[in-house]
């Protein structure tokens, strides 16, 4: 019996959850008193966040807004999950990413024919007067100048509409399956889609992930990653308002490391660019406060070089580093982009479990992960329980495309009949993603099939593997691999890459490097890496960029960005 057929004969005990009104309510009864949300300035219970969501849902069907598409954009808080909740029950949300243009949010707007749209006050007051759409405002900044309806004005009338006797919330009929949100992906390699899913698929995810990892009352998040994404209102919200945990929020990505200090999570959803910062932070504290004959040399893991400290200063660093990060964090999830196995193994010998997922919009989002009873910091995980996860024309060494069925895949794409019959074929959606399963069932990721450069002897090249390797030095900040045209008419292995000048200057004792020092530091690297590869996966070109590249907003390059080409 392989690891994946144990897994699932185990899990952890769950309160299945159906539609989003359910979840509410079922968490109400459960949790009651206990803290939903943990704010600056205030507690949310459970009761209280079922009494304001009900509240808001009751506001919009008595203004007529059932069945209809309403955004919601802002940065994250408490009314942007009240707003997504109400939306999504009554009629269909529609999640924007915040740092979108004003045009390009109104696009959005007026693509998904919304009727209504929550947002915050910058956003609003840039909304030119001719566009007529009722405008309601969750920023929750007590300085803001407001525009349009506060969420706070239209949740007091919907309490007193509820209790005049107007209760349509508890009797409206929920059809699961049919469309209840529609998120436009910020896509790292193209134009964005728009994603069409269901409360059931939603749900499914919830318990899914909950069967894989405990959440109960014990678990407080800082929220982190932006709201618009399935993976934070899914894995960051929902999942936990389901199992009765508590919810607070950073103040931006510049603030978290304060706001941990400041709340105390003991668990964090993040982004592996998130947690390489806090270790570098971690490193270069260490490297500061301690005697230099103390450390392994610079560029070695730092589980290697706190493990080498004698054990009276190792106890020290470790109980430091421990209270640095709040001091009751346990648990990291982490997704969205490619994770170092060294920096799972790093968390996890510092006391803070670390499980590497993996998912997209699509899947809302979880396909697999590693969980409570069975962990590879080299996979992305399991299938989660409900998914069935299949590579499809796999070659000789077992690499395909990643296919997977459950009741989580999406409905399709929005107006995009063409695309969805394309991604959908067989009853699989066909993710883009190259990997292979082991014998244990743990799926491993090798790469984009766009990204996939042929060589002339007709082997592929992964370019993520690449940019991976090149990573690993601590003189490359970040790194792109592309395929670019030779005179031959064949195809030349192209690395741009953007240098940690900082890193380059210590090499250099802090003298400022030229330009032609930089380009000695980066040849050296690209060099020792040649060396270890076949010839046809040898980088040919360098180019060394002068900023960083183009990312999505949860930190993935963007493979067609301006810096790109």
């Amino acid at each position: 019996m392989s690891i994946y057929e144990e897994f699932l004969k185990k899990g952890h005990k769950i309160n299945p959850v159906t539609d989003f009104r359910g979840l509410v309510y079922d968490s109400a009864k459960r949790y009651g008193k206990l803290p939903a949300f943990q704010l600056r300035d205030r507690i949310i219970t459970y009761t209280q966040l079922e009494k304001e969501y009900k509240a808001l849902c009751s506001y919009l069907l008595d203004k007529g807004f059932e069945n209809q598409r309403i955004a919601v954009v802002g940065a994250n808080s408490y009314n942007w999950i009240l707003a997504y909740l109400a939306a999504s029950t009554v009629g269909i949300s529609v999640p924007i990413d915040k740092e979108l243009d004003v045009s390009d949010v109104l696009n959005f707007v007026d693509s998904a024919d919304c009727a209504a749209i929550f947002g915050d006050s910058k956003l609003l007051k840039q909304i030119p007067d001719d566009i007529n759409i009722p405008k309601f405002s969750i920023a929750d900044d007590k300085k803001s100048v407001f525009v349009g309806e506060r969420i706070e004005a239209l949740v007091t009338e919907g309490e007193r509409i509820y209790n005049g006797g107007f209760h349509k919330i508890d009797n409206l009929e929920i059809n699961p399956e049919e469309m209840s949100i529609l998120i436009f992906t910020s896509g790292t390699t193209g134009n964005s889609k728009g994603v069409c899913l269901s409360q059931k698929n939603i749900c499914a995810n919830i318990n899914s992930t909950a069967r894989m990892v405990k959440v109960d009352p014990t678990l407080h998040s800082l929220s982190v990653l932006p709201l618009h994404h399935t993976y934070e209102t899914t894995l960051g919200h929902l999942l936990l308002l389901s199992g009765g945990s508590c919810i607070s929020y950073a103040d931006g990505l510049r603030q978290v490391a304060k706001n941990i200090s400041e709340y105390r999570p003991s668990v964090l959803i993040v982004v592996p660019l998130l947690l390489e910062f806090i270790l570098k932070r971690i490193d270069a504290s260490i490297r500061s406060s301690l005697p230099a004959k103390m450390l392994l040399p610079e560029g070695t893991p730092l589980k290697d070089t706190i493990k080498a400290l004698p054990f009276f200063i190792r106890v020290i660093v470790k109980r430091k580093i421990k209270k640095t990060l709040g001091g009751k964090l346990r648990l990291l999830i982490v997704g969205a982009a490619p994770i170092k196995p060294e920096v799972i193994e790093t968390f996890c010998y510092l006391g803070i479990t670390t499980y590497q997922g993996y998912g997209l919009t699509e899947c809302s989002p979880l396909l697999a992960g590693n969980n409570d009873f069975y962990m590879n910091p080299n996979a992305v995980g399991l299938p989660i329980p409900g998914v069935e996860i299949k590579i499809e024309n796999p070659n000789s060494e077992g690499v395909g495309e990643v296919i997977a069925k459950g009741d989580n895949i999406m409905i399709g794409y929005y107006n995009d009949e063409e695309e969805t019959a394309r991604t959908m074929r067989g009853g699989y959606f066909h993710t883009g993603d190259l990997g292979y399963l082991d014998e244990d069932g743990f799926l491993y990721l090798t790469g984009r099939c766009k990204n996939v450069i042929v060589a002339q002897n007709g082997k592929n090249i992964y370019p993520e593997e690449l940019e991976e390797r090149l990573s690993e030095y601590a003189v490359v900040e970040e790194a792109l691999v592309l395929g670019v045209p030779d005179s031959k008419g064949g195809t030349t292995i192209k690395a741009k890459i953007f240098p940690c000048i900082d890193k380059i200057k210590e090499v250099y004792q802090d003298k400022i490097p030229s330009a032609e020092d930089i380009k000695a530091e980066i040849s050296k690297v690209v060099s020792a890496i040649n060396d270890k590869l076949p010839t046809y996966k040898k980088i040919i070109i360098t180019e060394i960029v002068e900023e960083a590249f183009e990312k999505t907003t949860t930190k993935k390059i963007k493979r067609f960005g301006s810096n790109v080409q």
